[in-house]
Protein backbone atom coordinates (compact mmCIF):
# COMPACT_ATOMS: atom_id res chain seq x y z
CA UNK A 1 0.00 0.00 0.00
CA UNK A 2 1.03 3.66 -0.62
CA UNK A 3 2.79 4.83 2.50
CA UNK A 4 0.72 8.21 2.24
CA UNK A 5 -2.59 5.69 2.16
CA UNK A 6 -1.09 3.26 4.58
CA UNK A 7 -0.87 6.82 7.03
CA UNK A 8 -4.36 8.07 6.34
CA UNK A 9 -5.63 4.80 7.27
CA UNK A 10 -3.50 4.78 10.49
CA UNK A 11 -5.79 7.95 11.26
CA UNK A 12 -9.18 7.39 10.38
CA UNK A 13 -10.19 6.60 13.64
CA UNK A 14 -9.04 10.88 15.03
CA UNK A 15 -10.76 11.52 11.86
CA UNK A 16 -13.78 10.24 12.13
CA UNK A 17 -13.44 12.29 15.89
CA UNK A 18 -13.08 15.03 14.15
CA UNK A 19 -16.12 14.61 11.91
CA UNK A 20 -18.45 13.95 14.54
CA UNK A 21 -17.49 16.75 16.32
CA UNK A 22 -18.50 18.99 13.10
CA UNK A 23 -22.08 17.46 12.18
CA UNK A 24 -22.82 17.82 15.77
CA UNK A 25 -21.50 21.97 15.92
CA UNK A 26 -24.99 23.34 13.78
CA UNK A 27 -23.76 25.89 11.14
CA UNK A 28 -26.82 27.32 9.61
CA UNK A 29 -26.30 30.17 6.72
CA UNK A 30 -28.54 32.27 9.09
CA UNK A 31 -27.42 31.62 12.19
CA UNK A 32 -23.83 33.84 12.28
CA UNK A 33 -23.00 32.71 16.23
CA UNK A 34 -23.76 29.28 15.55
CA UNK A 35 -21.20 29.13 12.35
CA UNK A 36 -18.87 31.29 14.31
CA UNK A 37 -18.49 28.71 17.36
CA UNK A 38 -17.63 26.18 14.05
CA UNK A 39 -15.11 28.56 12.15
CA UNK A 40 -13.11 28.86 15.50
CA UNK A 41 -13.12 25.02 16.33
CA UNK A 42 -11.89 24.25 12.86
CA UNK A 43 -9.70 27.35 12.80
CA UNK A 44 -7.83 25.55 16.11
CA UNK A 45 -7.57 22.25 13.92
CA UNK A 46 -5.72 23.61 11.53
CA UNK A 47 -3.47 25.60 13.50
CA UNK A 48 -2.59 22.41 15.24
CA UNK A 49 -1.27 21.01 11.70
CA UNK A 50 1.25 24.48 11.29
CA UNK A 51 -1.81 26.51 9.57
CA UNK A 52 -1.62 29.98 10.29
CA UNK A 53 -5.27 31.00 10.51
CA UNK A 54 -6.75 34.28 9.79
CA UNK A 55 -10.80 34.78 10.58
CA UNK A 56 -12.24 36.82 8.08
CA UNK A 57 -15.00 39.17 9.89
CA UNK A 58 -18.70 39.05 8.54
CA UNK A 59 -21.36 41.31 9.69
CA UNK A 60 -24.23 39.18 7.76
CA UNK A 61 -22.88 35.86 7.58
CA UNK A 62 -20.40 34.02 9.75
CA UNK A 63 -16.77 34.57 9.81
CA UNK A 64 -14.86 33.44 7.21
CA UNK A 65 -11.75 30.82 7.78
CA UNK A 66 -8.32 31.10 5.75
CA UNK A 67 -5.36 28.92 6.70
CA UNK A 68 -2.06 29.27 4.93
CA UNK A 69 0.79 27.27 4.49
CA UNK A 70 4.52 28.12 3.98
CA UNK A 71 5.45 28.77 0.33
CA UNK A 72 7.39 31.07 -1.75
CA UNK A 73 5.58 30.52 -4.88
CA UNK A 74 1.79 30.80 -6.35
CA UNK A 75 0.28 27.22 -5.21
CA UNK A 76 -2.96 25.63 -4.56
CA UNK A 77 -6.20 26.68 -2.85
CA UNK A 78 -8.34 24.32 -1.24
CA UNK A 79 -12.14 25.49 -1.10
CA UNK A 80 -15.17 25.04 1.05
CA UNK A 81 -17.48 26.14 3.02
CA UNK A 82 -18.83 25.78 6.64
CA UNK A 83 -22.25 26.81 6.50
CA UNK A 84 -25.53 23.97 6.29
CA UNK A 85 -28.88 24.22 5.02
CA UNK A 86 -30.09 22.90 8.04
CA UNK A 87 -31.67 24.94 10.83
CA UNK A 88 -30.38 25.33 14.81
CA UNK A 89 -30.65 22.22 16.93
CA UNK A 90 -30.80 19.86 13.97
CA UNK A 91 -27.93 17.90 15.40
CA UNK A 92 -29.80 17.34 18.60
CA UNK A 93 -32.07 15.73 16.71
CA UNK A 94 -30.15 14.00 14.12
CA UNK A 95 -26.73 13.71 15.93
CA UNK A 96 -23.28 12.32 14.30
CA UNK A 97 -24.27 8.51 13.88
CA UNK A 98 -21.78 6.28 12.36
CA UNK A 99 -22.90 2.55 11.15
CA UNK A 100 -23.01 -0.02 8.48
CA UNK A 101 -19.79 1.40 6.94
CA UNK A 102 -21.43 5.07 6.84
CA UNK A 103 -21.77 8.32 8.93
CA UNK A 104 -24.51 10.49 8.73
CA UNK A 105 -26.00 13.60 10.43
CA UNK A 106 -26.80 17.20 9.11
CA UNK A 107 -24.32 18.57 6.51
CA UNK A 108 -22.00 15.31 6.92
CA UNK A 109 -21.95 15.34 3.43
CA UNK A 110 -22.26 18.57 2.45
CA UNK A 111 -19.85 19.34 2.99
CA UNK A 112 -18.25 18.81 6.69
CA UNK A 113 -16.74 15.52 5.23
CA UNK A 114 -14.62 17.46 3.12
CA UNK A 115 -13.34 20.15 5.44
CA UNK A 116 -11.88 16.61 7.12
CA UNK A 117 -10.41 15.58 3.80
CA UNK A 118 -8.54 19.04 3.78
CA UNK A 119 -7.38 18.27 7.02
CA UNK A 120 -6.83 15.13 6.81
CA UNK A 121 -4.57 15.42 3.40
CA UNK A 122 -2.53 18.54 4.88
CA UNK A 123 -1.95 16.69 7.94
CA UNK A 124 -0.26 13.71 6.56
CA UNK A 125 1.71 15.92 4.19
CA UNK A 126 3.44 18.15 7.18
CA UNK A 127 3.74 14.76 8.78
CA UNK A 128 5.72 13.26 5.95
CA UNK A 129 7.28 15.80 5.28
CA UNK A 130 5.79 15.83 2.43
CA UNK A 131 4.54 19.79 1.59
CA UNK A 132 5.28 21.31 -1.57
CA UNK A 133 7.61 24.55 -2.71
CA UNK A 134 4.67 26.22 -3.58
CA UNK A 135 2.18 27.96 -1.36
CA UNK A 136 -0.80 26.34 -0.20
CA UNK A 137 -4.19 27.61 1.28
CA UNK A 138 -7.47 27.11 2.76
CA UNK A 139 -10.48 28.79 2.69
CA UNK A 140 -13.49 28.21 4.04
CA UNK A 141 -16.48 30.62 3.80
CA UNK A 142 -19.71 31.45 5.69
CA UNK A 143 -22.51 31.46 3.16
CA UNK A 144 -21.67 29.39 0.40
CA UNK A 145 -25.32 27.81 0.77
CA UNK A 146 -26.88 31.40 0.56
CA UNK A 147 -25.84 32.14 -3.07
CA UNK A 148 -22.06 33.44 -1.41
CA UNK A 149 -23.91 36.46 -0.95
CA UNK A 150 -20.92 38.60 1.06
CA UNK A 151 -17.82 35.93 0.06
CA UNK A 152 -17.29 35.98 -3.72
CA UNK A 153 -14.96 38.88 -3.72
CA UNK A 154 -13.04 37.16 -1.30
CA UNK A 155 -13.14 33.41 -3.24
CA UNK A 156 -12.05 35.44 -6.07
CA UNK A 157 -9.10 36.92 -4.74
CA UNK A 158 -8.04 34.16 -2.82
CA UNK A 159 -7.99 32.10 -6.26
CA UNK A 160 -6.24 35.34 -8.00
CA UNK A 161 -3.29 34.16 -5.90
CA UNK A 162 -3.26 30.65 -7.30
CA UNK A 163 -2.47 28.27 -9.90
CA UNK A 164 -5.21 25.88 -9.18
CA UNK A 165 -8.08 25.36 -7.39
CA UNK A 166 -9.40 22.35 -5.69
CA UNK A 167 -12.88 22.62 -4.56
CA UNK A 168 -13.74 19.68 -1.89
CA UNK A 169 -17.82 19.99 -2.47
CA UNK A 170 -19.49 16.28 -2.31
CA UNK A 171 -18.63 14.28 -5.48
CA UNK A 172 -21.04 13.21 -7.69
CA UNK A 173 -22.65 9.50 -7.49
CA UNK A 174 -20.11 6.97 -6.67
CA UNK A 175 -17.10 9.48 -5.93
CA UNK A 176 -17.57 11.02 -9.97
CA UNK A 177 -15.19 14.13 -10.15
CA UNK A 178 -17.16 17.79 -11.03
CA UNK A 179 -15.46 19.35 -14.38
CA UNK A 180 -18.25 21.27 -15.07
CA UNK A 181 -21.15 22.75 -13.20
CA UNK A 182 -24.00 25.24 -14.61
CA UNK A 183 -24.13 28.67 -13.90
CA UNK A 184 -27.26 29.95 -11.39
CA UNK A 185 -29.54 32.76 -11.86
CA UNK A 186 -32.30 34.59 -10.02
CA UNK A 187 -34.75 36.91 -10.99
CA UNK A 188 -38.14 38.20 -9.86
CA UNK A 189 -40.58 39.72 -12.31
CA UNK A 190 -42.80 41.86 -11.04
CA UNK A 191 -46.43 42.72 -12.61
CA UNK A 192 -47.85 46.30 -12.01
CA UNK A 193 -51.81 46.50 -12.74
CA UNK A 194 -54.59 48.41 -11.19
CA UNK A 195 -57.16 47.26 -8.50
CA UNK A 196 -60.64 47.91 -8.86
CA UNK A 197 -63.95 45.74 -7.19
CA UNK A 198 -64.25 42.23 -9.03
CA UNK A 199 -68.04 42.14 -9.00
CA UNK A 200 -69.42 45.97 -9.46
CA UNK A 201 -66.58 47.27 -11.83
CA UNK A 202 -63.99 44.81 -12.66
CA UNK A 203 -63.58 46.41 -15.99
CA UNK A 204 -61.47 49.28 -14.40
CA UNK A 205 -58.84 46.60 -12.91
CA UNK A 206 -55.70 45.91 -14.63
CA UNK A 207 -55.44 42.10 -13.77
CA UNK A 208 -51.53 41.78 -12.40
CA UNK A 209 -51.98 38.18 -12.32
CA UNK A 210 -53.23 37.26 -15.18
CA UNK A 211 -50.34 39.22 -16.50
CA UNK A 212 -47.39 37.11 -14.49
CA UNK A 213 -49.84 34.08 -16.13
CA UNK A 214 -49.05 35.36 -19.64
CA UNK A 215 -45.44 35.68 -18.68
CA UNK A 216 -44.82 32.52 -17.39
CA UNK A 217 -45.95 31.10 -20.44
CA UNK A 218 -43.25 33.59 -22.63
CA UNK A 219 -40.54 32.59 -19.78
CA UNK A 220 -41.52 28.62 -20.67
CA UNK A 221 -40.18 29.28 -24.34
CA UNK A 222 -36.76 30.78 -23.19
CA UNK A 223 -35.40 27.55 -21.73
CA UNK A 224 -33.25 25.33 -24.49
CA UNK A 225 -32.66 21.61 -22.75
CA UNK A 226 -30.94 21.01 -25.64
CA UNK A 227 -28.24 23.54 -24.73
CA UNK A 228 -28.35 22.67 -20.48
CA UNK A 229 -30.60 25.78 -20.34
CA UNK A 230 -33.89 25.69 -17.65
CA UNK A 231 -35.68 28.53 -16.49
CA UNK A 232 -38.14 27.76 -13.68
CA UNK A 233 -40.76 29.47 -11.80
CA UNK A 234 -40.37 28.51 -9.15
CA UNK A 235 -43.25 30.85 -7.22
CA UNK A 236 -45.79 33.38 -7.58
CA UNK A 237 -47.33 35.74 -5.21
CA UNK A 238 -50.29 38.17 -6.00
CA UNK A 239 -53.60 39.49 -5.09
CA UNK A 240 -55.33 40.63 -1.47
CA UNK A 241 -58.82 39.43 -1.59
CA UNK A 242 -60.89 37.13 -4.45
CA UNK A 243 -62.87 40.19 -4.85
CA UNK A 244 -60.74 42.52 -5.71
CA UNK A 245 -58.68 42.65 -9.04
CA UNK A 246 -54.87 41.98 -8.14
CA UNK A 247 -53.09 44.99 -8.41
CA UNK A 248 -49.69 43.36 -7.82
CA UNK A 249 -47.99 40.14 -8.40
CA UNK A 250 -44.25 38.58 -8.56
CA UNK A 251 -42.28 35.42 -9.66
CA UNK A 252 -39.65 34.16 -8.71
CA UNK A 253 -37.15 32.62 -11.43
CA UNK A 254 -34.71 29.97 -11.73
CA UNK A 255 -32.32 30.25 -14.17
CA UNK A 256 -29.61 27.46 -14.97
CA UNK A 257 -27.28 27.91 -18.06
CA UNK A 258 -24.02 26.08 -19.34
CA UNK A 259 -22.20 28.33 -21.07
CA UNK A 260 -21.61 32.22 -20.43
CA UNK A 261 -23.54 32.58 -24.12
CA UNK A 262 -26.67 31.16 -22.91
CA UNK A 263 -26.38 33.16 -19.70
CA UNK A 264 -26.23 36.32 -21.85
CA UNK A 265 -29.02 35.74 -24.20
CA UNK A 266 -31.44 34.27 -21.11
CA UNK A 267 -30.59 37.81 -19.32
CA UNK A 268 -31.09 40.05 -21.85
CA UNK A 269 -34.35 38.06 -22.93
CA UNK A 270 -35.82 38.60 -19.12
CA UNK A 271 -34.47 42.00 -19.09
CA UNK A 272 -36.44 43.01 -22.03
CA UNK A 273 -39.64 41.18 -21.02
CA UNK A 274 -42.40 43.60 -22.18
CA UNK A 275 -46.60 43.41 -20.75
CA UNK A 276 -49.11 42.12 -22.76
CA UNK A 277 -51.79 43.52 -20.72
CA UNK A 278 -52.94 47.07 -21.42
CA UNK A 279 -51.85 49.12 -19.12
CA UNK A 280 -49.95 46.91 -16.65
CA UNK A 281 -46.07 47.16 -16.06
CA UNK A 282 -42.96 44.99 -15.31
CA UNK A 283 -40.16 45.61 -12.61
CA UNK A 284 -37.70 43.15 -13.48
CA UNK A 285 -34.37 42.34 -10.80
CA UNK A 286 -32.09 39.66 -10.49
CA UNK A 287 -29.02 38.35 -12.24
CA UNK A 288 -26.79 35.60 -12.70
CA UNK A 289 -24.93 35.37 -9.75
CA UNK A 290 -22.94 31.84 -10.40
CA UNK A 291 -21.14 31.97 -14.15
CA UNK A 292 -21.13 28.44 -15.84
CA UNK A 293 -18.38 26.40 -14.73
CA UNK A 294 -17.08 25.52 -18.32
CA UNK A 295 -15.19 22.30 -19.20
CA UNK A 296 -12.06 23.88 -20.34
CA UNK A 297 -8.26 22.09 -21.81
CA UNK A 298 -7.35 23.59 -18.17
CA UNK A 299 -9.60 21.28 -16.74
CA UNK A 300 -9.48 17.90 -18.96
CA UNK A 301 -5.67 18.33 -17.56
CA UNK A 302 -6.64 18.56 -13.93
CA UNK A 303 -8.50 15.77 -14.07
CA UNK A 304 -6.35 13.65 -16.30
CA UNK A 305 -3.72 14.35 -13.20
CA UNK A 306 -6.29 13.14 -10.42
CA UNK A 307 -7.34 10.31 -12.63
CA UNK A 308 -3.47 8.65 -13.05
CA UNK A 309 -3.08 9.61 -9.40
CA UNK A 310 -6.22 7.46 -8.91
CA UNK A 311 -5.33 4.75 -10.29
CA UNK A 312 -1.81 4.36 -8.43
CA UNK A 313 -4.43 3.93 -4.75
CA UNK A 314 -6.56 1.61 -6.43
CA UNK A 315 -9.14 4.48 -7.57
CA UNK A 316 -10.53 4.58 -10.79
CA UNK A 317 -12.28 7.94 -11.07
CA UNK A 318 -14.59 9.41 -13.74
CA UNK A 319 -15.87 12.58 -14.65
CA UNK A 320 -19.27 14.54 -15.07
CA UNK A 321 -21.17 17.79 -14.60
CA UNK A 322 -23.96 18.95 -12.45
CA UNK A 323 -27.18 21.39 -12.40
CA UNK A 324 -25.93 22.91 -8.76
CA UNK A 325 -23.64 25.40 -8.37
CA UNK A 326 -20.70 25.74 -5.86
CA UNK A 327 -17.76 28.61 -5.56
CA UNK A 328 -15.53 27.00 -8.04
CA UNK A 329 -18.53 28.03 -10.11
CA UNK A 330 -15.93 32.06 -10.04
CA UNK A 331 -12.83 30.49 -9.66
CA UNK A 332 -13.33 28.79 -13.23
CA UNK A 333 -14.72 31.95 -14.89
CA UNK A 334 -11.51 34.30 -13.74
CA UNK A 335 -9.61 31.10 -16.08
CA UNK A 336 -7.83 29.21 -13.39
CA UNK A 337 -8.07 25.45 -13.50
CA UNK A 338 -10.65 24.39 -10.95
CA UNK A 339 -11.62 20.72 -10.14
CA UNK A 340 -14.73 20.10 -7.95
CA UNK A 341 -16.12 17.13 -6.40
CA UNK A 342 -13.14 15.84 -4.66
CA UNK A 343 -15.01 15.66 -1.66
CA UNK A 344 -16.29 12.56 0.08
CA UNK A 345 -18.54 9.60 -2.07
CA UNK A 346 -21.85 9.73 -0.61
CA UNK A 347 -25.36 10.98 -1.00
CA UNK A 348 -28.70 13.12 0.02
CA UNK A 349 -26.86 16.30 0.12
CA UNK A 350 -29.39 18.73 1.83
CA UNK A 351 -31.64 15.54 2.76
CA UNK A 352 -32.43 13.60 5.88
CA UNK A 353 -31.15 10.58 4.80
CA UNK A 354 -27.24 12.77 3.91
CA UNK A 355 -24.42 10.23 4.04
CA UNK A 356 -20.59 9.73 3.69
CA UNK A 357 -18.75 6.37 3.06
CA UNK A 358 -16.33 5.89 5.78
CA UNK A 359 -14.30 3.74 3.91
CA UNK A 360 -13.89 6.54 0.75
CA UNK A 361 -11.88 8.53 3.14
CA UNK A 362 -8.62 7.63 3.56
CA UNK A 363 -8.28 6.88 -0.69
CA UNK A 364 -10.33 10.52 -1.45
CA UNK A 365 -7.84 12.24 1.20
CA UNK A 366 -4.69 10.58 -0.80
CA UNK A 367 -6.08 11.80 -4.05
CA UNK A 368 -5.96 15.28 -2.33
CA UNK A 369 -2.90 14.96 -1.22
CA UNK A 370 -0.74 13.81 -4.08
CA UNK A 371 -2.43 16.59 -5.97
CA UNK A 372 -1.39 19.28 -3.84
CA UNK A 373 1.86 17.61 -4.59
CA UNK A 374 2.31 17.33 -8.41
CA UNK A 375 0.23 20.46 -9.48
Amino acid sequence: MDALLSLLHQEMPGGLRLLEEMVNMDSPSSEKSLVDLLVRFIGSRFEDIGGTIEYISDQQFGDHLRVRFTGKKPGILLLGHTDTVFPAREAQRRPFRFADGKATGPGVFDMKAGILLMWLALRALTQCKGMPENSVSVLLTSCEEAGSVTSRDLVEAEASLAKAVLVLEPSLPGGVLKTARKGVGRFTIKSIGRAAHAGVDPERGINAIEEIARQVLALRSLSHPEKGTTVTVGTIQGGTRSNVVPAEAAAEVDVRVSSLEEAERITTALRTLQPELAGAKLEISGSINRPPMERTAQTARMFGLAQAIGREIGLELREGSTGGGSDGNFTAALGIPTLDGLGPVGGGAHALDEFVEVASIPQRAALIARLIQRL
